[in-house]
């Protein structure tokens, strides 16, 4: 066999391969890669897509009014109108924007928003550090107290004692450990908004693994990461309209603005420019289209396998000894804390046998760490390029190395 393969070898069935097919073909044999809550896998269109724009239009786009700028700008307008559709929004109230990852996004929102909007800051202890450390500058810029409140272990946010009045809520759709969804997510935001305050949901984890949970939800913003659904690295932003117009821009250059003066500039009528400072990353932004052309058609599909590979690796590491599962539940993401050796080096020995997973915190640390006082711990987390193959043997390496310990 050579080093590369067009399609998955497993001994399983053809209708358990993967929905992708044969679209990672530059994936070796050998290579078990559990690490897609992290960053995902790019099926093959989405490098056709970047190499087509690198080798045949590769021009600036809201610039030229040359053939390569225009097909750059309708390029990208139609990734724009895409993403919008995809999480079931109205475009003539949410504009689509792009930035560097998931946490620019929010930092660039949350560093930006009027001081006199909002009366508190309220998020989660189950937070990503891209929700809790940017919550935390937020309420100090505006001189309002941040409160956290607690989940249900089915993610369910207790809203019990938290005033919402004018309240800038942000939270996770899915958490980033186990996988979690947000239950009262449409409630929430409902409930929030009723009150005068604003909802910013991180959707990173949701919009690959849980797209039909966040269809239609009218949060004031959403923030995920392309390079986790598939896609190029790259931070996209839908967000209301209305919220983009009040942002009291500190961050600002080249691309948002129409005209500028001695001493003042006039905004950009294109809300999208509120958040993209500069020239942006035109490959990574067709390259999303395309992850998104690929993707969407066969979403179900791909949540299918998951979900059953899912609960496979859950009922193995369920049943390892010195191996205790974080998870209550199945889910496309599940962590665990290994005992009598450490989670980095078990890390180390999986990678030894080409089973690549995450070691750590994941960017957690105020729920894991200081909460509840976790060590570091394992996460195995699939994608669409994940087979029946690939599972089984992450399986028996990992049983066999914690039935030696």
């Amino acid at each position: 066999m050579g080093l590369f393969r067009t399609t998955r070898p497993a001994p399983a069935p053809a209708s358990a391969e993967p929905a992708g097919g044969g679209d990672f073909p530059y994936l070796a044999a050998s290579d078990i890669y559990l690490d897609a809550a992290c960053q995902s896998l790019r099926p093959q269109p989405v490098l056709d897509a970047m190499t087509a724009y690198f080798t045949e239009y590769g021009a600036c786009g809201e610039r030229g009014k040359y053939a390569w700028g225009r097909r750059v700008d309708e390029d990208v307008d139609a990734v724009r109108a895409a993403t919008i559709a995809a999480f079931g929004l109205p475009a003539r109230r949410y504009t689509c924007a792009f930035t560097l990852n998931t946490t620019m996004g929010l930092g660039l929102l949350l560093q930006q928003l009027p001081a006199s909007r909002y009366a508190r800051v309220v998020t989660t202890h189950h937070e990503h550090n891209s929700v809790f450390l940017s919550t935390m500058t937020a309420a100090r810029r505006l001189g309002v107290p941040r409160e956290l409140i607690d989940r249900a272990p089915d993610g369910t946010v207790d809203l019990g004692g938290a005033d919402l009045t004018d309240a800038l809520v942000v939270v996770s759709a899915m958490d980033n450990v186990t996988g979690t969804l947000t239950q009262n997510l449409a409630a929430l935001v409902a409930d929030v908004q009723r009150r005068g305050g604003a909802v910013i949901i991180d959707a990173a984890q949701a919009a690959p693994h849980a797209l039909g949970a966040l269809h239609g939800i009218a949060a004031d913003a959403l923030c995920f990461s392309a390079h986790k659904m598939y896609g190029p690295s790259l931070g996209v932003v839908v967000a209301a309209n209305t919220l983009l117009e009040r942002l009291e821009l500190s961050f600002i250059g080249g691309g948002q603005v129409a005209d500028v003066t001695a001493d003042g500039f006039t905004l950009s009528s294109d809300l999208h420019t509120r958040l993209e400072p500069g020239l942006q990353a035109w490959a990574e932004i067709i390259g999303f289209g395309a992850a998104l052309r690929w993707f969407l058609p066969q979403r179900a599909a791909v949540e299918q396998r998951e979900a059953r590979l899912a609960q496979r690796l859950f009922d193995a590491l369920a049943e390892m000894p010195h191996l205790r599962v974080l998870n209550a539940a199945a889910s496309a993401t599940i962590s665990a804390i290994p005992e009598r050796v450490d989670a980095h080096r078990l890390a180390v020995f999986l990678s030894k046998a080409g089973i690549m997973v995450r070691s750590g915190h994941f960017c957690a640390h105020h729920w894991l760490h200081e909460q509840e006082q976790l060590p570091a711990l394992v996460r195995f987390s699939l994608g669409a390029h994940t087979t029946d193959a690939d599972l089984e043997r992450a399986i028996e390496v990992t049983s066999g190395l914690m039935r030696g310990l």
